[in-house]
């Protein structure tokens, strides 16, 4: 069986998606198109802006899911996957991709996400940070004994985690963890504390909007975040998709049940290769591949 997979945050680069505007008629439509819906172009940004203009949150979201799913649309009349799963923001470009979200639809919850986390992370100083070489358990422990606000907040690969929370709490955790044994624990440079408890006001806010949406029935299951099976009820997709912001990404586990229910490749849609080498590490038999036109 096929899963195609598609990566969140921090795989943009600047002239994602040129090619495909320039070779396919389709996606210079698709693109025209969502710079209308969200008021201002984006495809400015994405072939010719500056790294720091793609880390813009108002436009590294939007782009990750425009070139991931506008290369899906390409690809999809070729090959039609079995399964799909996105890591995080990814998770919407999953749904577009097996027909639960339109592209307008799956676009603008993206921005709204983007903004929302945004707001966020200006309430409280929160961080993340990665930590390598320790069991999941052990983690999960340290960071329920640290004071202040700290949790697992991406389950990436089998001795890869990353934590999420207060920077104070953050810090604090991070000795703890090296005291244990950890190889390294890392305070990333990122805004805020994605997937945390942190983020309450952005989930209150999307799910407002994610409520107001049409899900239709899914032409193939999704492995969500969250839950990390098989799904395949509109009504539940929308559920957990609500809660995918203050919950961890248990990427590890969607892997291992897509693993056990049948999925001999993996397709990696969309800008980086970075799903694919988490892959590797979960499931070393598995074949792993990018989506190419």
């Amino acid at each position: 069986m096929k899963a195609f997979i598609f990566p969140g945050q921090g795989a943009q680069f600047t002239g994602m998606g040129l090619d495909l505007y320039e070779n396919f008629p389709e996606a210079q439509e698709l693109f025209t198109e969502a710079n209308n819906i969200l008021g201002f172009s984006i495809t400015e940004i994405m072939f010719k802006g500056s790294p720091d203009d793609l880390k813009e949150t108002k436009v590294t979201q939007p782009a990750i899911f425009l070139h991931s799913v506008i290369l899906y649309k390409i690809l999809g009349a070729k090959i039609k996957p079995d399964m799909v799963a996105g890591h995080s923001l990814g998770e919407f470009s999953a749904l577009v991709a097996n027909g639960t979200l339109s592209f307008e639809d799956g676009l603008r919850l993206v921005s709204k996400r983007a903004l929302a986390m945004q707001k966020a992370c200006e309430l409280v100083p929160s961080t993340m940070a990665a930590v390598l070489g320790l069991a999941d358990e052990v983690v999960e422990e340290i960071c329920k004994s640290t004071e202040g606000i700290v949790v697992p907040a991406n389950y990436n690969c089998p001795g890869q985690l990353v934590i999420s929370g207060e920077i104070d709490a953050v810090n604090r955790a991070c000795e703890a963890l090296k005291e244990a044994g950890a190889r390294r624990a890392l305070v990333l440079p990122v805004g805020g504390a994605f997937h945390s408890p942190l983020m309450e006001p952005a989930r209150e806010e999307l799910a407002a909007a994610i409520e107001e949406t049409l899900f239709n029935k899914p032409s193939c299951p999704i492995y969500q975040n969250v839950t990390t099976t098989a799904v395949s009820e509109a009504s539940e997709i929308k559920k957990n998709l609500m809660l995918q912001l203050t919950a961890a990404v248990k990427w590890t586990q969607s892997v291992q049940h897509m693993v056990a229910d049948g999925a001999a490749s993996f397709t990696e849609v969309g800008p980086g290769r970075v799903l694919q080498g988490l892959v590797k590490k979960i499931a070393p038999n598995v074949e792993t591949s990018s989506g190419t036109v």
